[in-house]
């Protein structure tokens, strides 16, 4: 019947990207990689997504891990599917941008699918920053456990008095002691993702080690253990009411916190240098796994649409049904041609060229932007 939704409309609404690797020459690797995430996420994650729910609601505790998560971590590994983000390095799988990017779309389909996988922010960007910057101490102490999954971690950069997008504004201090070889840390930081996990024990933070240096050369990060003495939980903070247990996005403030000198991450001075080799990457992950949520919006919205009926005929009948869903299927695809480019302008030219930074800055703007647009139109359908 004109207008209908058949089957052809259906593969094209719910097509799983299956032409990308035509598209963008994704390499052998990454092909394979793919495919066994894909196969991992059919046979172990999607089929205990209500489960894992249901242990955490029973946990005394809502800032407890489910058990089953550590179930499903082992079986990752086994599965040789680890530590899939971390590029050029022999502790991770060693693919480029471009080539793990697909990778982060596949993981996204699910929110807590990265852990699994220990491919979840904030510890990649934390574990990336300790194998560019850190010492062998550093290394040792830190990134070794972080990489096997046995600890967890936070970064801390935003404060609440000030407008911390512009990192210049920054005011929380680490002054050092040299009576006793240590930095003191003085500040309160704000939407501190992954702080309320049970397991979070090292905290990155930026703070300014100077007043008189260039603008840009004032801060520095350093390595804070959570357990150092003043470094106080003040509060999880919710969004829209939903508080993200057991991650958690926390306030949190430093009171004299005292920790060795050589914590400091590259030296001081260095915060922003370490902050750009930061936040290339993350932007990449962050807006893939936005549009593997899409695509997984769409999906429900297809099987919907073909079972509900009304005024006598399925949705999927509805010209305006059909509208919506084209509407979110040219979306997705844009935004994820755009964050594509992005990961090759990286791989090519590095993420400190001016064009490959405005791409950047245009994905974190797209791919939330249509993220929500197709979800939205994915709830309305399921009322």
């Amino acid at each position: 019947k004109k207008g209908a939704f058949d089957s052809t409309k259906e593969d094209e609404m719910s097509n799983k990207n299956e032409v990308s690797e035509g598209i963008f020459g994704f390499s052998a690797k990454s092909l394979d990689l793919q495919k066994r995430l894909k196969a991992f996420m059919d046979e172990h994650v999607y089929p205990n997504e209500r489960l894992i729910r249901e242990q955490h609601s029973q946990l005394p505790n809502r800032w407890m891990v489910p058990p089953l998560m550590e179930e499903l971590k082992e079986k990752a590994k086994a599965a040789g599917l680890w530590n899939l983000f971390l590029p050029f390095s022999e502790n991770g799988a060693g693919l480029t941008n471009m080539e793990y990017a697909p990778l982060c779309e596949i993981m996204g389909r699910c929110l807590y699918a990265p852990e699994i996988f220990n491919c979840s922010a904030p510890d990649t960007g934390n574990m990336e920053v300790l194998e560019r910057y850190g010492t062998p101490q550093q290394k040792q102490q830190w990134l070794t456990p972080l990489l096997s999954g046995t600890i967890r971690s936070c970064f801390a950069m935003t404060e609440p008095h000030v407008a911390s997008s512009d990192a210049t504004n920054i005011s929380c201090s680490i002054v050092p002691d040299t009576q006793s070889s240590s930095y003191i840390i003085n500040g309160r930081k704000w939407w501190i993702s992954g702080a309320g996990d049970p397991r979070c024990k090292l905290m990155i933070l930026m703070g300014k080690t100077s007043t008189s240096n260039h603008i840009y050369l004032q801060q520095s990060m350093i390595l804070v253990p959570m357990d150092t003495p003043g470094v106080n939980i003040i509060r999880p903070l919710p969004v829209f009411g939903y508080d993200d247990a057991p991650h958690g996005h926390c306030e949190i403030e430093l009171k004299d916190v005292k920790v060795p000198m050589e914590n400091v991450l590259l030296g001081e001075g260095r915060g922003f240098e370490i902050a750009q080799g930061r936040l290339g990457p993350g932007r990449i992950h962050h807006c893939m796994r936005v549009i593997g949520q899409g695509e997984r919006a769409i999906e429900m919205m297809v099987e919907r649409v073909k079972s509900r009926k009304a005024f006598g005929r399925v949705l999927a009948a509805q010209g305006t049904i059909v509208e919506t869903l084209a509407e979110s299927r040219m979306e997705l695809e844009q935004a994820r041609l755009l964050v594509l480019y992005a990961a090759r302008m990286m791989d090519v030219k590095g993420n400190k060229d001016k064009e490959t930074r405005k791409a950047i800055a245009m994905i974190k703007v797209v791919a939330p932007r249509v993220g929500c647009r197709v979800i939205d139109r994915a709830i309305e359908m399921m009322v």
